[in-house]
């Protein structure tokens, strides 16, 4: 059953919004040549709390970090390290998020490091633009799969991998509820979507094959091939006329 949230519930997953809005911002300034992902976790931290929130991730499952830094061939749930100095030509995946009054925010963004590549970039914006892409259609009245299919397409026809075993989310007390949202499906099937709904949207895409593997951390998960991933993702909510991005910060 998806949740829907009342006018009040909205307005605090708004403001919960504006703080992985406000740390997503943060990263794009911080992740530079020379820089740890610890780095970049210390300051996603020290960025949730200066609101008064929690950083979502910190201990989830066991997790370390407040954020997941996911560099290259890494397409989720990296872990934050010392020793993770990016370098020019990196691209990274930040996922983060923060509960603030009881309510929780999700989104992640993918960063080209110094100068990247033709195909870094080229991943980067397709990825970037599947996302939006599904975030057009959101309205009362489509299907779930509608969202799925909208990411499908566009990255196929661009001759992307669409990652498969991981997937998007209803968000609301807890990180993740009902629905899971997956990155590919057919169009009119699923459940209707409805206002008051919110979810996290989430591509996953691969410059080469979909298929992935955990490493031995227990967390990271990169591609099977060794091809670069890129991640975008924003809490989004299903407004009477459209959608309303919680944590958009461009």
């Amino acid at each position: 059953m998806i949740e829907v949230k009342n006018e009040h519930e909205l307005q605090l997953m708004r403001n919960a919004g504006k703080v992985t809005a406000a740390v997503l911002k943060k990263m794009t300034e911080a992740a530079r040549p020379g820089v740890s992902t610890w780095d970049l976790d210390a300051i996603a931290e020290k960025t949730i709390r200066s609101f008064g929130a929690v950083p979502l991730f910190l201990g989830y499952g066991g997790f370390p970090g407040s954020i997941c830094a996911s560099v290259n061939e890494e397409v989720v749930h990296g872990i934050p390290k010392k020793d993770r100095i990016l370098k020019s030509g990196d691209i990274i995946s930040i996922d983060t998020g923060a509960k603030l009054d009881g309510f929780c925010s999700d989104a992640a963004i993918t960063l080209g490091v110094g100068k990247v590549s033709d195909e870094a970039q080229r991943l980067m914006d397709v990825t970037k633009k599947s996302l939006y892409k599904a975030i057009g259609l959101v309205k009362p009245g489509i299907r779930l799969g509608d969202i799925g299919n909208a990411v499908e397409t566009y990255a196929e026809q661009q001759g992307m991998g669409v990652v498969r075993d991981y997937c998007g989310h209803g968000i609301g007390r807890t990180m993740h509820e009902e629905p899971s949202i997956p990155n590919f499906g057919r169009k009119g099937t699923g459940p209707l979507l409805e206002a008051g709904m919110v979810l996290a949207i989430e591509p996953m895409i691969t410059a080469g094959t979909w298929r992935v593997r955990q490493l031995s951390d227990g967390w990271t998960v990169v591609t099977r091939d060794g091809s670069l991933a890129a991640h975008f993702e924003h809490t989004v909510a299903v407004t009477a006329h459209g959608s309303e991005i919680f944590t958009a910060f461009e």
